[in-house]
């Protein structure tokens, strides 16, 4: 067993051998890979080392890169007192406002400022405050991720915002190509001050720096001051919770949030800060925030319950009355106070350089113009209420326009003058009376900035820039033919024009002229909803919303704009299509005189329209100053000083529910001469109503932008113009002129009677006239016309003829309504009717039965109905008794349809208005002016040969709130229609 035992163990070694060897083999192989393994992880540790190394280093090089020429921590807590920065006119002498002049500061402790106040602060702007090393690392990536988003918020810490005021180079915070690096420093100074004043007592002063440093409005630096400033507050620690918050949302936007700027007063004489304003919103955020999260309360805990901070959200904000000093054009300063902080310090909740910097701020407003504008603006708001001394105070006469608003409801109005060649604001009244200390009525809010604050409807103003699209499109022309006659648009929309009458045939110049609504709906609908709501945009307008939302009312002013940019649309048709903005700045310099912001020079601007569309537009525009080619806008003839028609343009909007009145226009040009004189491109725009939007007109008591806002415009343009020289509207080369019909709109035919000269794109001049043609007709012993046809006894005789049945073929609805209104048409005016059973419409010659510049006619009776073969025995004779010349109107003078009470009813023409002859020539077409820019066979009758009511009643079509289907206007009134005819509202 013994001798056995070896030879199995030598017998197995053997065996190992063998298999081992191929074992050592793969053992050995497994040893290197591992050897191979370990040197590449040493190589990949050094290496990560290594960069780690170099990455520190790379940090330090850069930290302390950034690092050099900052300023000491040490300085955090060092008050400076501003150096007060001048506010001057265009002139450079004349002294608007000083920055800051009034400024209030008192510098607290710690344990003055109450603990909700601080938990406040730091719950809205900072809630890491108490815990993060003068960052905040994961609150800046959450706002990266946000802004990717479009949903664009802060992440700058407390620390972080106080560093900015106060421990970086202003010129670095106002520059915003330097953005990055303003942040990089602003972190490595916001930890190196966290790191001078560490612990809980280092946060104590951060934010006690912070409270004490802050501008929060109205003149206030530190909190205390504003405590005092807005609640009268001499102790921090008599503050109300819905005060703290209130004060904790205010260095987010000191400027806008401004308490003062947004308090109105109440019935009582309370001044408050409304519930609907955003300061306010911001405040309730604040206090839900403290309400929802008691993390936010560190230092407050439980002293107040959730029920405390949610109640305190119905607290109305009073403030103590205010002292204001006087400012020459306050809502002015207002403005540039924003364009400088725009300029000098983008991205900082406060702009240290202009409030401290001791700059000389030179701006474009004229003290003159300014000065015309507050007078003629308090004229019409507030005089009215006053009486014959305040007046008498404003160095003006009451005239006829002024007296009959003393029983009307229009306590504000607002008027904004800029030069549309530069973008130079020249005058500014945002509001009756900034200063306004007697309450005259709650609708008058004299704080609010209505032009560049207000949301506001411009009504039939806004007409031209959906006219000024289609031309620009060529998709129509000055004499594209738009049918006016009252349609159902779909869904229930179915607008009119203010009388309730339907013209028929209307060209393009002659429906924007008299403020027309149907056809300027069907404008829309041809050039269509988006794009003219683009190209608005693109005139200066901002919107509410991204996109049109009002339908085909948007024809008619509905969607809400700032008056400010609808002025600045103006601008930009006046200057030739070219929108180049606006601006209140024309250069700031330092104490030394350096430039902080260069002279200004206008922009070369954004071309929005060609300056030929602009041309044609502003020759349809002139006409309403002209009485010879409008008689009722052309009451507000703008007149020199030497009694010559001076060449302006102008329209009118009142909205829908005449909650806002306004006018807007334009001059021609001033040559080199002019300018060196002192003269301007002047475009003007005046707005009235009511800081609330309230109603400022009823069926019973009405009132239209030709009662207030145009008499504003006209006086101001006259006060400030009256020794200008007088210039006519330039035309650049690439308009052509053609004759048309003055009805169709086409090349005249042989049977044209009104012929007019009008203005066209080059390529756009339209086709010979397929609509005014000549048919063989006979006529039988009664006068009754027929189409004759062989067979048919006696000899034809070939007449001119309107055929309108097809016009507008290519939508149904509108062939539809034409169809029933040539039905109506053809059995004379004043026959009512239309697709709205509850509001008929009547039918009606151009303009009105006071103003018929072409007769009793819609261009040339409508052809026969029926064929001779079909006439009723005995049969037509065979000499016609109509002569084979153009016929003015129709054969038979029907008797009028009745309409409903409240309608004006169409009566024969007074017979002082003469009706053209049977071929008028051209001298008899009234329609461009004769100092307009025109050819000069152009016809312009003498205002004799059209009789102007003494005093005719304005009236405007009611646009339809902004929906998409807008409820019908309203009637006019018994008691309008019994003080005449009704006019058209603007």
């Amino acid at each position: 067993m013994q001798t056995s035992y070896p030879g199995r163990q030598a017998s197995g070694l053997e065996g190992a051998g063998r298999s081992g060897g191929q074992r050592g083999a793969h053992q050995g192989a497994h040893r290197g890979a591992r050897r191979l393994l370990v040197a590449f992880s040493l190589f990949l540790m050094l290496a990560m080392a290594l960069l780690a190394v170099l990455g520190f280093l790379l940090s330090v090089g850069l930290f302390l890169a950034f690092s050099s020429g900052l300023p000491p921590a040490s300085q955090l807590e060092r008050i400076e007192f501003v150096e007060e920065s001048v506010v001057v006119a265009r002139d450079g002498t004349t002294e608007l406002a000083r920055f800051d002049s009034g400024e209030r500061r008192e510098v607290v402790t710690f344990e003055q400022i109450p603990a909700i106040l601080i938990d406040a602060t730091t719950g809205v702007e900072d809630r890491s405050f108490w815990t993060n090393t003068g960052f905040d690392p994961l609150g800046i990536i959450a706002a990266s991720l946000d802004s990717l988003t479009g949903d664009v918020r802060g992440a700058s810490t407390t620390t972080q915002q106080l560093v900015r005021q106060r421990l970086l180079d202003p010129s670095l915070v106002a520059d915003p190509d330097r953005r990055i690096e303003r942040k990089i420093k602003e972190i490595i100074q916001s930890i190196r001050v966290t790191q001078a004043y560490p612990g809980r007592a280092g946060k104590e002063r951060i934010i006690t720096a912070y409270l004490n440093q802050n501008y929060y409005g109205n003149g206030s630096y530190g909190v205390a001051a504003a405590a005092q400033s807005y609640f009268g507050m001499e102790d921090l620690a008599q503050l109300t919770v819905a005060q703290a918050a209130i004060l904790a949302a205010l260095p987010q936007s000191p400027t806008n949030y401004d308490l003062v700027r947004n308090a109105v007063e109440d019935a009582s004489g309370r001044l408050i800060v409304p519930a609907d304003t955003d300061i306010v919103r911001r405040r309730d955020y604040v206090l839900q925030l403290l309400a929802d999260d008691p993390t936010r309360r560190v230092l407050s805990g439980d002293t107040f319950s959730t029920q405390d901070y949610l109640a305190a959200q119905a607290e109305v904000v009073v403030l103590v009355d205010q002292e204001l000093p006087d400012q020459v054009a306050p809502h002015f300063i207002w403005q540039v106070r924003e364009q400088l902080t725009t300029h000098l310090c983008q991205g900082a909740e406060t702009c240290e350089a202009m409030e401290r910097g001791g700059l000389r701020i030179r701006t474009t407003l004229d003290p003159r113009l300014q000065q015309i504008g507050e007078r003629w603006v308090k004229a019409a708001a507030i005089a009215p209420h006053r009486g014959p001394e305040y007046t008498a105070a404003l160095g003006i006469e009451a005239q006829p326009w002024m007296r009959a608003l003393r029983d009307k409801d229009v306590n504000n109005g607002a008027l904004m003058a800029m030069d549309y060649q530069t973008g130079e604001v020249l005058a500014y009244v945002g509001s009756a009376d900034y200063y306004e200390s007697r309450r005259i009525n709650p609708k008058f809010q004299p704080q609010f900035d209505v032009l560049a604050d207000g949301w506001r409807q411009p009504g039939s103003s806004f007409k031209p820039f959906s006219y000024a699209t289609g031309i620009e499109d060529r998709t129509m022309t000055a004499s594209t033919m738009l049918m006016d006659v009252t349609t159902d648009f779909g869904g229930g929309y179915i607008p009119k024009d203010f009388d309730r009458l339907e013209r028929g045939p209307m060209l393009l110049r002659t429906a924007l002229q008299f403020s027309l609504n149907i056809p300027a709906v069907k404008s829309l609908a041809l050039t269509g909803e988006a794009r003219v709501f683009e190209m608005a945009q693109r005139f200066g307008m901002q919107f509410q919303q991204p996109a049109p939302t009002a339908g085909l009312s948007m024809a008619l002013g509905t969607l809400e704009v700032h008056p400010a940019d609808l002025t600045e649309a103006y601008a930009t048709l006046a200057n030739g299509g070219r929108n180049i903005g606006r601006t209140l700045i024309l250069e700031v310099k330092d104490g030394s005189g350096n430039d902080v912001i260069p002279p200004y020079q206008p922009p070369p601007g954004d071309a929005v329209i060609s300056p030929q569309a602009s041309a044609i537009m502003t020759d349809i525009l002139a006409g309403n100053t002209d009485p010879r080619v409008n008689p009722i806008w052309g009451a507000m003839e703008v007149l020199a000083a030497n009694g010559r028609h001076r060449q302006v343009t102008l329209k009118t909007g009142t909205n829908n529910d005449a909650r806002d009145l306004t006018a807007f226009g334009f001059l021609a040009a001033p040559d080199g001469a002019g300018r060196a004189a002192g003269e301007y491109a002047l475009v003007v725009g005046a707005w009235n109503g009511n800081s609330d939007a309230s109603f400022v007109s009823t069926a019973d008591d009405p009132i239209f932008s030709l009662d207030v806002s145009a008499p504003v415009w006209r006086a101001f343009m006259e006060e400030a113009t009256g020794s200008w020289a007088l210039n006519p509207f330039s035309r650049p080369d690439g308009i052509e002129v053609a004759p048309v019909d003055a009805h169709t709109g086409y090349r005249p035919s042989d049977w044209s009677r009104d012929r007019i000269d009008e203005l066209f794109l080059a390529g756009t001049v339209p086709p010979p006239d397929p609509l005014i043609v000549g048919i063989d007709v006979v006529t039988d012993s009664a006068g009754e016309r027929y189409i004759w046809t062989e067979g048919c006894g006696g000899a034809p005789d070939r007449e001119g003829f309107l055929q309108l049945a097809d016009v507008e073929a290519d939508h149904p609805r509108w062939q539809e309504a034409d169809r029933g209104w040539l039905e109506r048409a053809r059995r004379g005016p004043g026959v009512a009717g239309g697709p709205d059973p509850d509001e008929p419409t009547a039918t009606s010659y151009f303009y009105a039965p006071f103003y018929q510049p072409y007769g009793r006619t819609w261009g040339a009776p409508f052809p026969p109905t029926r064929r001779c073969d079909e006439a009723p025995s005995p049969s037509p004779s065979a000499e016609p008794s109509v002569s084979a010349s153009p016929s003015p109107s129709p054969t038979e003078e029907p008797s009028l349809t009745p309409e409903p009470s409240v309608e004006p009813t169409d009566t024969p023409a007074p017979t002082d208005t003469p009706a053209p002859t049977d071929t008028p020539g051209p001298t008899e077409t009234p329609v461009l002016p004769t100092d307009t820019p025109v050819p000069t066979d152009t016809p312009t009758p003498e205002p004799s040969r059209t009789p102007r009511p003494s005093r005719p009643p304005p009236t405007e079509t009611p646009t339809p709130e902004p929906s998409d289907t807008p409820s019908p206007e309203p009637s006019p009134s018994p008691s309008a229609q019994e003080a005449g005819p009704l006019l058209p509202r603007s």
